[in-house]
């Protein structure tokens, strides 16, 4: 497959620069002072949550995402390895599903699963057997991948439990059986490689999810001001919880931009509506306080600060893959303004300190992107 186009390059940046600069950042979160992953004594490998102090289906299967993009088989073996030794879940209600958090010594936190980890877990094995090749047993990337996505579909038909997508409308839900979503797990270039190579009775259904995902994202993200809420129903508005504030663009919501931005790169999907929501995103936040939390309506929340600022900025960003295609009409400044975003990521250093992990990860995969280095093959 012919490599994605580099907007560093496109917009003047020296290869020899970018390429220091993807090499800092493996090191910065595998490697250096201020890393986050961990190998342990019986030669496995993870990362922590250095927010929180545990370790999630999230991170490691971010981690996985990076080691394949990075071409490190020797990482992603022993992270794959610490997920189905720690977190896979073999019986009851959620058999065949990873539990969202455990402790850094790999004992039990929680006793469910998130599935943007297990989506993510399902594209890694995919790009880890196209790569490289599978093995056998759990190293059978693709086997692993095809038999996790089976039971992510066909539970509650033919085993126990609920799917982690609504079968009738093919979006993925917050947590199985809640009956509503959250609009950053929403990957459609995923699921298009899924329909790739899943069993094949379970290919139109990821054809359908990838389409049902690209309009329920324009939904959800605001016509106005491109902001989209943490938490949103099936038809894309707010959903408020009694366990905390999520009807708004906060932390989960940041990596929308970055997942539509990256759809484009992937499969050249550049849905109008779309790229016009991250287009009306950037704009937004060129000309508005960018350390203040906001409702989707693009109202202020009094004393509510951003938690993740290089996340923010990292995804945003990223969402300049398809800002560059909005309607010029409608956005006639659109490609100025994708062009501002690149350069803020650039001369946004990697984040330090206890709320790193989120952060970088969202850094990493901006910069991967936006170099063309953040491939499907």
């Amino acid at each position: 497959m012919t490599s994605p186009p580099s907007m560093f390059a496109q917009y003047g940046y020296a290869q020899p620069d970018i390429d220091a600069r993807l090499a800092q950042v493996w090191h910065e979160i595998f490697e250096g002072p201020d890393k986050f992953y961990w190998e342990t004594e019986d030669g496995l490998g993870y990362v922590m949550d250095t927010g929180n102090d545990d370790v999630r289906t999230e991170g490691m299967s971010y981690a996985m995402m990076l080691a394949v993009q990075y071409d490190r088989q020797d990482v992603f073996d022993k992270l794959w390895g610490w997920v189905m030794a720690h977190m896979h879940m073999t019986d009851g209600h959620h058999a065949h599903y990873f539990s969202w958090s455990v402790r850094p010594d790999g004992s039990e936190r929680a006793s469910g699963p998130a599935p943007d980890g297990e989506e993510y877990f399902a594209m890694d094995l995919f790009l880890a057997d196209r790569r490289w090749g599978g093995r056998d047993g759990i190293y059978d990337y693709a086997a692993q991948a095809r038999e996790l996505l089976h039971h992510c579909v066909h539970k509650g038909r033919d085993e126990d439990g609920e799917p982690m997508w609504d079968v009738s409308n093919h979006l993925i839900e917050f947590v199985p059986g809640i009956g509503w979503s959250d609009p950053s797990y929403h990957l459609p270039h995923f699921y298009e490689v899924f329909a790739e190579c899943v069993d094949e009775e379970d290919r139109p259904f990821w054809k359908a999810a990838a389409a049902a995902s690209r309009e329920y994202l324009t939904s959800a993200c605001d016509a106005e001001t491109g902001l989209n809420p943490e938490y949103a129903d099936y038809d894309g508005r707010p959903v408020a919880v009694e366990w905390g504030k999520h009807d708004w663009f906060y932390s989960d919501a940041y990596r929308t931009a970055g997942n539509i931005g990256l759809d484009v790169s992937w499969n050249g999907v550049a849905e109008p509506e779309l790229c016009d929501r991250v287009a009306a995103l950037q704009r937004f936040f060129l000309t508005h306080d960018r350390t203040c939390a906001y409702e989707v309506d693009g109202t202020p929340v009094a004393d509510e600060r951003v938690l993740h600022p290089v996340g923010f900025i990292a995804a945003t960003a990223e969402g300049s893959l398809a800002a560059i295609h909005a309607d010029p009409t409608a956005h006639p400044d659109a490609e100025r303004n994708a062009h501002a975003w690149v350069d803020l990521l650039w001369n946004t250093p990697m984040r330090v300190g206890p709320r790193r992990y989120y952060d970088n990860f969202l850094y990493a995969f901006a910069m991967l992107a936006l170099a063309g280095r953040y491939r499907r093959d």
